[in-house]
């Protein structure tokens, strides 16, 4: 079956400090994975971020981009304030993410690979936190 590629961009709530970092950080990129393979769809690449989080996608052509990113959003939110409830005092208004994001779906102008290069750049080795590997 065919499939659509998305890149999609939110940005984390701001902060009174810096509470993504480290195992929040570990943990989202974990819940991110775990949303993709329950809602059968696919994380090509994933940067998450001190600040903000990229993540390349790809799915069937029925999940909509704005079902799938409202899915991925409210489950890490979920997740995130059940295992580190204490987090929402460093949040304005108890909100994990910020209102909105961005999508751009891959094509002629813009490869996947264009896509997958431009998440890995953004990746600074200190301040990632998204790699698998990194889940006990």
């Amino acid at each position: 079956m065919d499939a659509n590629y998305n890149h999609y961009g939110w940005d984390k709530e701001k902060l009174f400090s810096g509470v993504y970092n480290g195992n929040v950080g570990r943990y989202v990129a974990k819940i991110i994975y775990e949303v993709a393979e329950r809602f059968d769809f696919e994380v090509v690449e994933l940067a998450v971020m001190p600040d903000h989080v990229h993540m390349f996608v790809s799915a069937v052509p029925h999940i909509a981009p704005a079902k799938l990113i409202q899915t991925v959003k409210s489950i890490t939110t979920r997740e995130v304030f059940k295992r580190f409830p204490s987090i929402k005092r460093h949040l304005w208004g108890g909100a994990l993410w910020e209102r909105g994001y961005f999508v751009m779906s891959s094509g002629v102008d813009t490869t996947d690979e264009m896509i997958r290069q431009y998440i890995k750049e953004q990746r600074k080795p200190n301040e990632a936190n998204d790699q698998p590997n990194l889940f006990g």
